[in-house]
């Protein structure tokens, strides 16, 4: 049992997968619950703050520093409960019960239904500029030289310093979120598809060439079918980015998102929301 759970690049299979999965979830929400209770403080509960000011204090004018010092002094002292809050980490089942807000009051759902019709444009944006692009400048030398290094600078493009550019373009509006979003996946995909195109062995292309395939037959038969998988990956580990620049984006103009929601229960410190 010991050399399968230690053997190099082994994997454990069976019934055993789903025991080990669950004993790691609790191990997980332990040391979650753990950490919550560390950094978790002990809050008063007070009473009506004017109840214990001064009563010679008529006017908010005469209450100076020293008075509302001593008044909250007061208050502290004559706190009898107490009650424990968590600033920085909630405790999992605050963060489990918390969903019953989201869901009735906060509009969970249509924000999140939101934020994917969002990501869903501007995947299909992205995807309909980058892959004839990336085919244009992977298949052709001429392209290839002329655009090759612009095209692999664009992965290291700053593209949430450049929003002030997509405001003045498109507006505060859903356009403008759906054109960060495209171009947000776009300079990471183009350079992948023409890494794709470039990866393909060789000896496919060679050989359809020698049967006498034409240059469209090669790009239909050979290039998109073998570069088509592998992208399809691609694309799908690229939603990460996706959904972290809409993020980004719907913190630009806060009326609906999963981006505006986070955004908005940070401010009201309602973290086990967040």
């Amino acid at each position: 049992m010991l050399e399968q759970w230690f053997k190099l690049r082994g994997k454990i299979e069976g019934k055993s997968s789903w025991i080990y999965s669950i004993i790691g979830f609790a191990i997980t929400i332990c040391v979650w619950w753990i950490l919550a209770e560390l950094f978790s403080t002990t809050k008063p509960i007070l009473n009506d703050f004017n109840s214990v000011l001064p009563s010679s204090i008529d006017s908010v004018h005469l209450v100076n520093r020293d008075s509302i010092i001593k008044a909250e002094e007061a208050q502290l002292a004559s706190a009898t409960k107490f009650e424990k809050v968590y600033p920085l980490l909630p405790r999992p089942d605050r963060v489990l019960f918390s969903f019953k807000d989201l869901f009735q009051k906060d509009k969970l759902v249509p924000n999140t239904l939101h934020s994917i019709w969002l990501n869903i444009q501007g995947y299909f944006w992205a995807i309909f500029l980058a892959i004839p692009i990336g085919l244009i400048i992977g298949l052709f030398p001429i392209f290839n030289s002329m655009f090759n290094k612009q095209i692999d600078s664009l992965r290291y493009l700053p593209l949430s310093a450049l929003t002030g550019l997509f405001i003045i373009w498109f507006g505060l509006g859903d356009p403008m979120k759906i054109a960060f979003l495209a171009v947000g996946i776009l300079v990471y995909l183009i350079p992948v598809v023409v890494q794709r195109i470039q990866d393909l062995e060789e000896v496919y292309p060679q050989t359809a060439y020698t049967m006498g395939a034409s240059k469209w037959q090669l790009i239909k038969n050979i290039f998109l079918p073998g570069i088509f998988g592998k992208l399809i990956d691609d694309i799908r580990v690229l939603t990460a980015i996706s959904w972290t620049y809409i993020i980004i984006a719907e913190l630009l103009n806060k009326e609906a998102g999963i981006g505006s929601l986070i955004y908005t229960k940070s401010r009201q410190g309602q973290i086990d929301k967040v």
